[in-house]
């Protein structure tokens, strides 16, 4: 288990971090690091000199779509094992959280050791494919017609290196108790990878059409590995936990959809409880599915999902937002944007809370992640408010409720994921998202006000401001609209495309770090390692639901979903109030993208099929997921403040951000009874 992980699981660490098998797998990890941000820097500089290329010298290139989109496929997979070692990857902690240590340690030994079989299914998989790219000379229909098996190869190098990082977890967790089974894991490997090869890109059957070799060799090497390192408990708790999957699985095949997705949901549920990482848990209960609930064995489908999902253009964004977040982060400019709208708003009932809210929608339009936007403010806004007086309470909750403003107001990581899965245009959804953000905004200053006069010990008086001063003040606000206007502009202006927008505003920001002196060559390493470690988990969530969707697909339990609704001929308010109840529910125990794409494939087809616009369900999807980001007990935006807080409780911060969700809630209401506030701006796009 990574040091962080260990300590914020109160777990001893055994001290065998210098173990030989720890330091090997280290020196891999830190190459994967290093090439990690060769690669996103590269993507990132090569997508700059498309736009670059075309806009300014009319001489568009043929190579930059297709190879950027091969980078980013290995920026993704080399980023699992980067990940891993940081503990980035994301787990519901409702159980693990009240137990003491060693139980923690063991229910973290078992469900690492449930999600390893997955990540090597889909390894040996993908090794798999590469073979038959390769034997066959398969190529890509892209303009270069580049090999197939040339991309597809990080995918498979990527997944060997989540299991090295994964395995090296469980031996920090688990230590073994002497060297004979320390260095069993590796000769068990050794003989599982040779067995694998052996059995060449054939299925050899042992039931026929039940049970494959290679299904069995790696389901037996992973049962004796736990057995060596973890210990019989460990072990037999894995073989539970799948065994309980299976039976489940096994039990609704065949029956009523309702039925079968009952049975997924539950499994799913369970590892989710049990602590295992959140996209682990939906790779796993897809792949056992694939497994048992289809026709035959299905798991090469894990292979094409894992390049399939991946392989898209419009995802590089996600990647170069995040560093353009990172990087404004290092600039250190928003500490001088509060400070001009203290300027500004310093003098109204609560002024540095609408402050507050002012610099969140500012960076919400630049950095499109809500967490980038927590971690800012909550360093810069909420102790200055807190120095001058202001409740605990009220800085943190409007700190809070002004971070979900990152994935409202464009550019928006979600939104990006979301209009990657339905089809939806990227542009209109970034344009949708612009009166729904401000509107909020400006409701959140509405409550602030509000609480202010309700409360006036709560937010002491700020001293007047001269109009000079107000006027000086605003250089602060100019490196914002700089960024605004080569991210939002180069879009809108036709210069950039919405995914291109990403690595044009990281460019600006870099500019601005560099014209600062903010930034050092080992400050653009570390901010560079944080985008790989961000898009390698984001990007795990996306295959494993995809390979989950996929099954609910094949199964037809979306379109079942449809044929209930419809059939019962609900009122449309009916439906929506209960997918937000849904979705509010889940908000509390899941975080918030993989919410979203566990879902989609379900709660699409009924809205589109209902006649709801997808563009305005989107807007309302991200308004949800916003709520999911501040509500206990999984908020993640809700962790990043306590974390930065010192010693303020997180009752105080959940107390103060609750009157902001109660105004969330209300403005979906607004957006059910006027759709046009969201598809005002985009119908005047054409």
């Amino acid at each position: 288990m990574p040091e962080d992980r260990a300590r914020h699981l109160d777990i001893p660490l055994p001290g065998h971090e210098s173990h030989p098998i720890v330091r090997g797998i280290d020196g891999i990890i830190r190459l994967a690091e290093g090439i990690g941000v060769l690669v996103l820097l590269g993507m990132t500089a090569i997508v700059c000199y498309e736009v670059v290329a075309r806009f300014v010298f009319n001489a568009p290139t043929i190579w930059v779509t297709e190879i950027s989109t091969y980078m980013f496929v290995a920026l993704v997979f080399i980023g699992l094992s980067v990940a891993q070692r940081s503990g980035a990857h994301i787990q519901v902690e409702i159980l693990t959280s009240t137990l003491a240590p060693a139980r923690r340690a063991f229910l973290e030994a078992v469900g690492l050791w449930v999600g390893l079989l997955f990540i090597a299914a889909a390894g040996w998989q993908m090794a798999r494919f590469n073979l038959s790219e390769w034997v066959y000379g398969t190529r890509d229909w892209g303009l270069l017609g580049t090999p197939q098996w040339i991309p597809e190869l990080p995918v498979t190098f990527g997944y060997l290196m989540f299991v090295a990082a994964i395995l090296r977890d469980l031996f920090l967790l688990r230590p073994p108790p002497n060297p004979w089974r320390a260095w069993a894991v590796p000769a068990i490997e050794a003989a599982v990878v040779v067995g694998l090869v052996l059995c060449g890109g054939r299925d050899i059957w042992l039931v026929p059409g039940k049970l494959d070799l290679g299904t069995a060799i790696l389901c037996v090497g992973l049962l004796a590995a736990a057995l060596a390192w973890s210990g019989a408990r460990v072990a037999v708790a894995v073989l539970g936990v799948y065994a309980f999957i299976g039976l489940l699985c096994i039990l609704a095949r065949g029956a009523a959809p309702a039925w079968v997705g009952g049975a997924l949901v539950v499994a799913l549920l369970a590892l989710l409880f049990l602590g295992v990482r959140v996209a682990l848990a939906m790779g796993v209960v897809g792949m056992v599915a694939l497994y048992l609930m289809m026709p035959q064995p299905q798991l090469p489908i894990l292979a094409d999902r894992s390049w399939t999902s991946v392989n898209t253009f419009t995802l590089t964004a996600i990647s170069t937002f995040v560093l353009m977040g990172s990087l404004l982060v290092r600039s250190g400019i928003t500490t001088e944007l509060f400070d001009a709208l203290i300027r500004w708003y310093g003098r109204m009932p609560g002024g540095l809370a609408h402050a507050t809210v002012g610099a969140s929608a500012v960076f919400a339009a630049v950095s499109g992640s809500s967490l980038a936007t927590a971690a800012t403010l909550g360093a810069v806004t909420a102790p200055e408010m807190i120095r001058r007086g202001y409740s605990h309470r009220l800085s943190y909750g409007v700190v809070a409720a002004g971070a979900t403003l990152g994935i409202l107001i464009p550019p928006s990581i979600a939104m990006i994921i979301y209009g990657n899965v339905v089809g939806a245009p990227i542009t209109v959804l970034f344009m949708a998202g612009v009166l729904p953000g401000l509107l909020l905004a400006a409701m959140f200053s509405g409550t602030s006000f509000v609480w202010a006069l309700a409360y006036p010990e709560a937010t002491p008086t700020e001293r007047a401001y001269t109009w000079g001063e107000k006027v000086r003040a605003l250089w602060g606000v100019l490196p914002f609209l700089f960024l605004i206007f080569m991210v939002l502009g180069s879009l809108y202006l036709g210069v950039a495309t919405p995914t291109e927008a990403g690595a044009v505003g990281a460019a600006a920001a870099l500019l601005l770090c560099l014209q600062r002196r903010t930034l050092t060559l080992r400050g653009l390493y570390e901010t560079a390692l944080e985008t790989v470690k961000v898009t390698g988990f984001l990007m795990l969530l996306v295959v494993a639901a995809s390979t989950f969707s996929w099954v609910f697909d094949f199964l037809r339990l979306p379109r079942a979903a449809v044929e209930a609704v419809t059939s019962a001929n609900p009122a449309p308010w009916v439906v929506m109030l209960m997918i937000c109840l849904v979705y509010l529910g889940l908000g509390m125990i899941i975080e918030s993208i993989s919410m979203m794409l566990m879902t989609l494939s379900v709660t699409y087809p009924i809205v589109v099929a209902l006649g709801f616009d997808p563009i305005w369900f989107g807007v309302v999807l991200v308004l949800l997921i916003e709520i999911g980001l501040i509500t206990p007990p999984v908020g993640m935006v809700l962790f990043i403040l306590r974390g930065m807080s010192g010693d303020v409780p997180l009752r105080t911060i959940v107390l103060g951000v609750l009157p902001f969700i109660g105004v969330m809630l209300g403005f979906i209401v607004l957006l059910y009874v006027a759709p046009g506030i969201v598809t005002w701006l985009p119908s005047r796009m054409g």
